[in-house]
Protein backbone atom coordinates (compact mmCIF):
# COMPACT_ATOMS: atom_id res chain seq x y z
CA UNK A 1 0.00 0.00 0.00
CA UNK A 2 1.54 3.28 -1.14
CA UNK A 3 1.70 6.05 1.46
CA UNK A 4 1.66 9.76 0.68
CA UNK A 5 4.68 11.82 1.68
CA UNK A 6 5.64 15.47 1.60
CA UNK A 7 6.30 15.29 -2.15
CA UNK A 8 2.48 15.04 -2.35
CA UNK A 9 2.33 13.06 -5.55
CA UNK A 10 -1.30 13.39 -6.66
CA UNK A 11 -1.90 9.67 -7.16
CA UNK A 12 -0.55 8.86 -3.69
CA UNK A 13 -2.55 11.62 -1.97
CA UNK A 14 -5.74 10.62 -3.77
CA UNK A 15 -5.27 6.96 -2.88
CA UNK A 16 -4.65 7.84 0.75
CA UNK A 17 -7.86 9.85 1.03
CA UNK A 18 -9.79 7.13 -0.78
CA UNK A 19 -8.74 4.73 1.99
CA UNK A 20 -9.68 6.97 4.93
CA UNK A 21 -12.85 8.51 3.47
CA UNK A 22 -15.41 6.45 5.39
CA UNK A 23 -14.11 7.26 8.89
CA UNK A 24 -12.43 10.57 8.04
CA UNK A 25 -14.81 12.93 9.86
CA UNK A 26 -15.04 10.76 12.98
CA UNK A 27 -11.27 10.43 13.22
CA UNK A 28 -10.78 14.18 12.81
CA UNK A 29 -13.37 14.98 15.47
CA UNK A 30 -11.60 12.67 17.92
CA UNK A 31 -8.12 13.98 17.10
CA UNK A 32 -9.22 17.61 17.37
CA UNK A 33 -10.79 16.89 20.77
CA UNK A 34 -14.15 18.07 19.43
CA UNK A 35 -12.89 21.40 18.07
CA UNK A 36 -13.70 20.72 14.40
CA UNK A 37 -17.34 21.96 14.64
CA UNK A 38 -16.08 25.27 16.06
CA UNK A 39 -13.70 25.74 13.11
CA UNK A 40 -16.52 24.96 10.68
CA UNK A 41 -18.78 27.45 12.47
CA UNK A 42 -16.17 30.18 12.09
CA UNK A 43 -15.77 29.31 8.42
CA UNK A 44 -19.52 29.54 7.87
CA UNK A 45 -19.70 32.89 9.69
CA UNK A 46 -16.91 34.31 7.54
CA UNK A 47 -18.49 33.14 4.27
CA UNK A 48 -21.97 34.33 5.28
CA UNK A 49 -23.88 31.85 3.07
CA UNK A 50 -27.23 32.99 1.67
CA UNK A 51 -29.61 32.29 -1.22
CA UNK A 52 -28.30 33.38 -4.60
CA UNK A 53 -24.65 32.95 -3.59
CA UNK A 54 -22.57 30.50 -5.66
CA UNK A 55 -19.81 28.78 -3.68
CA UNK A 56 -17.04 26.44 -4.80
CA UNK A 57 -15.86 24.19 -1.97
CA UNK A 58 -12.45 22.88 -3.06
CA UNK A 59 -11.12 19.72 -1.41
CA UNK A 60 -14.61 19.28 0.00
CA UNK A 61 -13.89 15.84 1.45
CA UNK A 62 -17.05 14.19 2.72
CA UNK A 63 -19.03 17.39 2.16
CA UNK A 64 -19.38 18.59 5.75
CA UNK A 65 -18.71 22.26 4.97
CA UNK A 66 -20.63 22.06 1.68
CA UNK A 67 -23.68 20.88 3.61
CA UNK A 68 -23.45 23.68 6.17
CA UNK A 69 -23.27 26.33 3.45
CA UNK A 70 -26.08 24.75 1.43
CA UNK A 71 -28.32 24.55 4.49
CA UNK A 72 -28.01 28.33 4.72
CA UNK A 73 -29.12 28.80 1.12
CA UNK A 74 -25.92 28.93 -0.93
CA UNK A 75 -25.66 27.02 -4.20
CA UNK A 76 -22.59 24.86 -3.54
CA UNK A 77 -20.32 22.91 -5.86
CA UNK A 78 -18.14 20.50 -3.90
CA UNK A 79 -14.98 19.28 -5.61
CA UNK A 80 -12.36 16.81 -4.42
CA UNK A 81 -9.44 15.02 -6.05
CA UNK A 82 -10.30 11.80 -4.21
CA UNK A 83 -13.09 9.80 -5.80
CA UNK A 84 -13.53 7.98 -2.49
CA UNK A 85 -14.28 11.27 -0.74
CA UNK A 86 -16.73 12.31 -3.47
CA UNK A 87 -18.48 8.95 -3.25
CA UNK A 88 -18.83 9.39 0.52
CA UNK A 89 -20.04 12.99 0.10
CA UNK A 90 -22.71 11.93 -2.36
CA UNK A 91 -23.84 9.11 -0.06
CA UNK A 92 -24.24 11.57 2.83
CA UNK A 93 -25.47 14.75 1.12
CA UNK A 94 -26.19 13.93 -2.51
CA UNK A 95 -29.92 14.43 -2.10
CA UNK A 96 -29.52 18.07 -1.02
CA UNK A 97 -31.00 20.34 -3.72
CA UNK A 98 -28.33 23.03 -3.25
CA UNK A 99 -25.24 20.81 -3.62
CA UNK A 100 -23.46 19.29 -6.60
CA UNK A 101 -20.41 17.10 -6.05
CA UNK A 102 -17.75 16.18 -8.61
CA UNK A 103 -14.26 14.78 -8.75
CA UNK A 104 -11.62 17.23 -9.98
CA UNK A 105 -8.13 18.68 -9.65
CA UNK A 106 -7.65 21.88 -7.63
CA UNK A 107 -4.76 22.87 -9.91
CA UNK A 108 -6.90 22.53 -13.05
CA UNK A 109 -10.45 23.42 -12.06
CA UNK A 110 -13.08 22.25 -14.56
CA UNK A 111 -15.00 25.54 -14.51
CA UNK A 112 -15.24 28.69 -16.60
CA UNK A 113 -13.73 32.00 -15.52
CA UNK A 114 -15.49 34.35 -13.11
CA UNK A 115 -18.50 32.26 -12.03
CA UNK A 116 -18.31 31.80 -8.24
CA UNK A 117 -19.07 34.42 -5.59
CA UNK A 118 -16.90 32.59 -3.07
CA UNK A 119 -14.24 29.91 -3.35
CA UNK A 120 -13.28 28.12 -0.16
CA UNK A 121 -11.08 25.26 0.99
CA UNK A 122 -10.97 23.76 4.47
CA UNK A 123 -7.96 21.72 5.57
CA UNK A 124 -7.15 20.74 2.00
CA UNK A 125 -4.83 23.28 0.41
CA UNK A 126 -1.77 21.87 2.20
CA UNK A 127 -2.37 18.48 0.53
CA UNK A 128 -2.07 19.95 -2.97
CA UNK A 129 1.29 19.40 -4.63
CA UNK A 130 1.23 22.89 -6.18
CA UNK A 131 -0.77 25.06 -3.76
CA UNK A 132 0.10 28.32 -5.51
CA UNK A 133 -1.29 26.94 -8.75
CA UNK A 134 -4.48 25.95 -6.91
CA UNK A 135 -4.82 29.49 -5.55
CA UNK A 136 -4.38 30.89 -9.06
CA UNK A 137 -7.12 28.57 -10.31
CA UNK A 138 -9.44 29.57 -7.47
CA UNK A 139 -8.77 33.21 -8.37
CA UNK A 140 -9.60 32.50 -12.02
CA UNK A 141 -13.02 30.99 -11.34
CA UNK A 142 -14.01 33.65 -8.78
CA UNK A 143 -16.06 36.61 -9.96
CA UNK A 144 -14.46 40.06 -9.83
CA UNK A 145 -15.31 41.36 -6.38
CA UNK A 146 -15.72 37.79 -5.11
CA UNK A 147 -13.92 36.27 -2.16
CA UNK A 148 -11.66 33.42 -1.12
CA UNK A 149 -11.76 31.85 2.34
CA UNK A 150 -9.15 29.28 3.41
CA UNK A 151 -9.33 27.44 6.73
CA UNK A 152 -6.11 25.56 7.36
CA UNK A 153 -3.89 24.26 10.12
CA UNK A 154 -1.17 26.74 10.95
CA UNK A 155 1.34 27.59 13.68
CA UNK A 156 0.48 28.43 17.30
CA UNK A 157 1.27 31.99 18.32
CA UNK A 158 1.69 31.21 22.01
CA UNK A 159 4.90 29.44 23.04
CA UNK A 160 3.28 27.31 25.75
CA UNK A 161 0.42 26.32 23.46
CA UNK A 162 2.94 25.50 20.74
CA UNK A 163 4.88 23.24 23.08
CA UNK A 164 1.72 21.44 24.18
CA UNK A 165 0.51 21.12 20.59
CA UNK A 166 3.81 19.65 19.38
CA UNK A 167 3.84 17.22 22.29
CA UNK A 168 0.28 16.13 21.53
CA UNK A 169 1.03 15.75 17.80
CA UNK A 170 4.23 13.76 18.28
CA UNK A 171 3.49 11.73 21.41
CA UNK A 172 -0.22 11.34 22.13
CA UNK A 173 -1.82 11.57 18.72
CA UNK A 174 -0.07 8.58 17.08
CA UNK A 175 -1.41 6.31 19.83
CA UNK A 176 -4.92 7.72 19.42
CA UNK A 177 -4.77 7.22 15.66
CA UNK A 178 -3.98 3.54 16.11
CA UNK A 179 -7.21 3.18 18.06
CA UNK A 180 -9.61 5.21 15.87
CA UNK A 181 -8.20 5.03 12.33
CA UNK A 182 -8.03 2.11 9.93
CA UNK A 183 -4.97 3.67 8.27
CA UNK A 184 -2.47 5.07 10.81
CA UNK A 185 0.15 5.58 8.08
CA UNK A 186 -2.10 8.14 6.41
CA UNK A 187 -2.17 10.21 9.56
CA UNK A 188 1.61 10.09 9.86
CA UNK A 189 1.65 12.00 6.57
CA UNK A 190 -1.06 14.38 7.74
CA UNK A 191 0.90 15.23 10.90
CA UNK A 192 4.03 15.89 8.84
CA UNK A 193 2.13 18.05 6.35
CA UNK A 194 0.80 20.24 9.17
CA UNK A 195 4.24 20.73 10.70
CA UNK A 196 5.78 21.54 7.29
CA UNK A 197 3.07 24.01 6.26
CA UNK A 198 4.17 27.68 6.03
CA UNK A 199 3.37 30.32 8.60
CA UNK A 200 0.29 32.51 8.53
CA UNK A 201 2.19 35.46 7.07
CA UNK A 202 3.80 33.37 4.35
CA UNK A 203 0.48 31.91 3.22
CA UNK A 204 -1.06 35.40 3.24
CA UNK A 205 1.73 36.49 0.89
CA UNK A 206 0.77 33.63 -1.46
CA UNK A 207 -2.77 34.98 -1.64
CA UNK A 208 -1.45 38.42 -2.56
CA UNK A 209 0.82 36.91 -5.22
CA UNK A 210 -2.21 35.13 -6.70
CA UNK A 211 -3.87 38.54 -7.18
CA UNK A 212 -6.11 38.89 -4.14
CA UNK A 213 -6.47 42.15 -2.25
CA UNK A 214 -7.75 42.92 1.26
CA UNK A 215 -5.85 39.83 2.40
CA UNK A 216 -6.03 39.11 6.12
CA UNK A 217 -6.18 36.18 8.50
CA UNK A 218 -7.66 35.36 11.88
CA UNK A 219 -6.06 32.87 14.24
CA UNK A 220 -8.34 30.26 15.75
CA UNK A 221 -7.43 28.19 18.82
CA UNK A 222 -4.24 30.22 19.40
CA UNK A 223 -3.09 29.80 15.81
CA UNK A 224 -3.44 26.03 15.58
CA UNK A 225 -5.80 26.92 12.75
CA UNK A 226 -5.86 30.12 10.69
CA UNK A 227 -8.77 31.52 8.69
CA UNK A 228 -7.42 33.37 5.65
CA UNK A 229 -9.47 35.65 3.43
CA UNK A 230 -9.03 37.82 0.37
CA UNK A 231 -11.02 39.52 -2.35
CA UNK A 232 -10.60 39.46 -6.12
CA UNK A 233 -10.40 43.05 -7.39
CA UNK A 234 -13.58 44.29 -9.04
CA UNK A 235 -11.44 45.56 -11.90
CA UNK A 236 -9.79 42.17 -12.41
CA UNK A 237 -9.52 40.83 -15.95
CA UNK A 238 -10.07 37.19 -16.86
CA UNK A 239 -6.34 36.54 -16.68
CA UNK A 240 -4.98 35.25 -13.40
CA UNK A 241 -1.27 34.93 -12.63
CA UNK A 242 0.08 31.56 -13.74
CA UNK A 243 1.91 29.24 -11.37
CA UNK A 244 5.20 30.34 -12.95
CA UNK A 245 4.37 34.03 -12.43
CA UNK A 246 3.59 33.64 -8.72
CA UNK A 247 6.54 31.48 -7.71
Amino acid sequence: MTSADLEKRPADVSSMFDRVSRNYDLTNDVLSVGTTPYWRFKTRREIDPHPGQRVLDVACGTGAVSRILADHGSEVTGLDFSQGMITEAIARHGDHPNITFQQGDATDLPFEDNIFDVTTVSFGIRNVQEPKKALAEMYRVTKPGGRILVCEFSHPTNGLVGWGYDTYMNVAMPSIVKLVSSDPEAYEYLFSSIQAWPTQTTFASWLREAGYEQVAYRNLTYGIVALHRGRKPRSATVHAPSSQEIQ
